[in-house]
């Protein structure tokens, strides 16, 4: 049984290779077309979202030895899987370095595009 184990734990990491390399194909693909690569990130989080309440959640543990077993894993190999999203600050980094004049980005009317310097 361990042998059968070993070989589709193998076999899985040959494929995670293949999709890892896939994708990063995609996104040289897509070069320096940001609106290519948002719709490779939100396609990419579709695909966690569909997998995760999908047939993860299927296959939860339904005893204590398999949840016990499941949360080891979970904390030894670097806790839950997470897509993080960007702030919009973040996004702004760029366009605050590039504005010299402080005021252009205040005079804008959304909240969105004022940044706050004063919790720094």
């Amino acid at each position: 049984m361990n042998h059968d184990q070993n070989w589709t734990s193998g076999d899985l990491s040959c494929q995670l290779q293949a999709i890892s390399g896939a994708v990063k194909d995609v996104a040289q693909t897509c070069g320096g077309d940001i609106i290519s690569l948002l719709a490779l990130l939100r396609h990419l989080e579709k695909l966690h979202k569909e997998i995760r309440d999908g047939v993860f959640q299927e296959n939860l543990p339904d005893n204590r030895q398999r949840l016990y077993s499941l949360l080891r894993d979970i904390e030894s190999e670097g806790g839950w899987p997470y897509i993080a999203r960007m702030r919009v600050q973040a996004l702004l980094v760029n366009l605050s370095e590039e504005v010299t004049d402080e005021d252009a980005l205040t005079s804008y009317t959304h909240d969105v595009f004022k940044i706050d310097n004063s919790s720094e």
